[in-house]
């Protein structure tokens, strides 16, 4: 029962040091900016769907294709293999 009684005032005593030491501790401050960001590039926009693209798509969808079969089927139509 002693050594219980030892470990928990041992244990409060590492406690309360602990935690003074954390409330003295000082913020890092936020570092100073050194030069100011360089303006982004521009966003490239996307070239609108040609009307084979858009042909081919409706069709994929009109088959019910999804995913990687959507994928291959679209190319393959727009090459004329389908």
């Amino acid at each position: 029962m002693k050594t219980l009684v030892c470990l928990m005032i041992a244990g409060a005593f590492v406690l309360s040091f602990s935690a003074a030491g954390y409330a003295q501790m000082q913020a890092n401050p936020p570092a100073a900016p050194t030069a100011p960001a360089a303006p982004a590039a521009p966003k490239v926009k996307k070239a609108p769907m040609s009307a084979k693209s858009k042909e081919c798509s409706e069709k994929a969808t009109a088959q019910g294709l999804h995913g990687k079969e959507r994928k291959e089927f679209r190319e393959k139509c727009k090459k004329g293999e389908t």
